[in-house]
């Protein structure tokens, strides 16, 4: 299905990116990677660097002439997987603007290339995109709610996602052939841990500075969190001609867990590791994000027309993570 195909891929050096590119490397597309490397690196991409099949150029993806010249590398695009967003939970907050910017401008610029190109388009949205939906499972026709904007910006990604999904639906109402994955939490060795990162991330790398561990409120909220290797299947399956244009996946475990379930999982597997000999930081309780919803529980039942699922258990992937992590 991918062999010899030309597909784009913004965002690329990113953690979800990079992931992706080498997947579609291997089953022999020629790939073209639009990365600014605002929080994506080149070390992602370090082991496809020599490979023939890839192209890296840095720039903008909201730059029309940016990404006239991924078109023009090898004479036109056949998919476009747009991944390139500003993510991070505090992002969300303190660069709002930004996030607004590059998320509808980027999403806008890159459904042009689409139509230009005439090109398959997968949208990366996100369970964000319901803001504080209390509905669950998180499903297509869930109502979409967000508060009001003057008490944070937290929305600022969650609310600009969703109007990516309008202008994509826009864009398949006038014909083009597109599709909208929304990824649960992916988690795997290249998550960042910084404190723009991701939470799984953030408590490994606690662990190994010996910084305490802070959850956010009570830690009672939920997840379904879900490993990398199986997000970027349900990418390229959503690509595939098992889907049609229009077709939303939610692309997200049904193992659901609270955060401090997720922290205590996190702690038996590094206590249970005979040759790690540091210490179990401290856990402390602290203020939650705005905005923060209680639960995130994805509704797969259209995932059946692309026999996706998520086959790595939590346990699994943590246990797989610490040992990637604990080797480098």
């Amino acid at each position: 299905m991918l062999e010899g195909k030309k597909v784009l891929v913004t965002g690329g050096a990113g953690f979800l990116g990079c992931d992706l590119v080498g997947k579609l490397i291997e089953k022999g597309a020629l790939v073209i990677v639009l990365d600014n490397l605002f929080r994506g690196k080149m070390t992602n991409l370090q082991e496809y660097l020599d490979n023939p099949n890839l192209t890296f150029i840095e720039g903008d993806v909201c730059l029309e002439s940016d990404l006239l010249k991924c078109e023009s590398i090898h004479s036109g695009l056949d998919i476009i997987f747009h991944l390139a967003a500003i993510n991070g939970t505090k992002w969300f907050h303190e660069k709002a603007r930004d996030v607004i910017e590059n998320n509808i401008v980027g999403t806008l610029r890159t459904l042009e290339s689409a139509q230009r190109c005439n090109a398959r388009y997968v949208l990366a949205s996100s369970p964000e995109a319901f803001g504080e939906s209390k509905q669950q499972p998180l499903s297509d026709g869930n109502p979409m709610v967000f508060s009001n904007p003057a008490m944070h910006q937290r929305h600022s990604y969650g609310a600009s996602k969703y109007l990516d999904e309008v202008a994509t639906q826009h864009a398949i109402r006038d014909g083009l052939d597109a599709r909208i994955v929304r990824p649960f939490n992916a988690y795997g060795p290249k998550l960042l841990g910084d404190e723009y990162g991701q939470v799984v991330a953030i408590f490994f790398q606690s662990i190994l500075e010996n910084e305490a561990i802070t959850l956010h409120g009570d830690g009672s909220q939920t997840r379904s969190f879900t490993w990398i290797d199986d997000v970027t299947d349900g990418f390229i399956k959503a690509a595939s001609d098992k889907a049609q244009s229009g077709d939303v996946f939610n692309i997200g475990s049904q193992q659901e867990v609270s955060i401090a379930q997720l922290q205590k999982m996190i702690f038996s597997i590094v206590s249970e590791d005979v040759n790690w000999f540091g210490g179990l930081p401290m856990v402390i309780m602290g203020e939650g994000y705005h905005g923060d919803s209680a639960r995130r529980l994805p509704d797969i039942s259209n995932n059946i027309k692309i026999d996706w699922e998520a086959k790595v258990s939590l346990n699994q992937g943590l246990q797989q993570m610490w040992d990637s992590i604990r080797s480098n």
